[in-house]
């Protein structure tokens, strides 16, 4: 009996390490190289969408969906239509929130915390972020993925974030996944599917 939960243990420890595995400093270049060379060529960038919230008190996570629309070089803009209507626009240095007709905007200059979320936010969608000083950033592989994962280092922007991790298409070299975690065990994650790159996208799509 306790060759067998050995045997089972060795199993699971195995097939967790293949699912995610750190790159070598060779495969890191080469990860950075290939999704630099990509999001320069992004100029807009839509998709679809589904958010889980995972709540440590819940059970279930709650599940929302929409659509997210990326216009170079901060143009940005999340429209919740599942289960409810609700619209964040990134713009102009301003964060225009529309929920259900009801407006409202926060000036981003008035707040180093919403000011770097929004670089996060633009960073995730267009790849753009290694080179982001404010991050420790590890690497990792797993079967068709890349991930990225980034530890704030400012005390202040941890009481928020503890850490995002980016997973990206190996092919593609594009973002097919982002999760924040908090500072407590919540988190949420966003995954991207049906993503058009590079479709003329109007200025007035972001008008909230």
């Amino acid at each position: 009996m306790k060759t067998k939960i050995a045997l089972l243990i060795l199993f699971i420890s195995g097939n967790l390490l293949a699912q995610e595995q750190k790159m070598s400093d060779a495969e890191i270049n080469a990860f950075k190289q290939d999704v630099n060379v990509v999001s320069k060529k992004i100029k807009t960038l839509s998709t679809d969408f589904v958010q889980y919230k995972h709540l440590d008190f819940l059970s279930k996570d709650i599940e929302t969906s929409g659509k997210m629309v990326f216009k170079e070089p901060s143009l940005l803009q999340w429209q919740y239509k599942k289960p409810y209507n609700y619209s964040i626009v990134f713009k102009n240095g301003k964060i225009l929130i529309n929920d259900e007709g009801k407006k409202s905007a926060v000036d981003i200059g008035n707040s180093k915390i919403f000011g770097r979320i929004n670089k996060l936010i633009v960073g995730s969608v267009s790849g753009n972020m290694f080179d982001d000083k404010e991050f420790v950033i590890s690497y990792f592989k797993s079967k068709g993925q890349n991930i990225a994962k980034f530890a704030p280092k400012d005390a202040t922007l941890k009481k928020y974030i503890k850490q995002i991790e980016l997973t990206f298409d190996k092919e593609e070299a594009t973002v097919v996944q982002v999760k924040l975690l908090e500072s407590s065990e919540d988190y949420t994650r966003i995954v991207l599917k049906n993503k058009v790159i590079n479709a003329k996208i109007d200025d007035s799509v972001f008008n909230n």
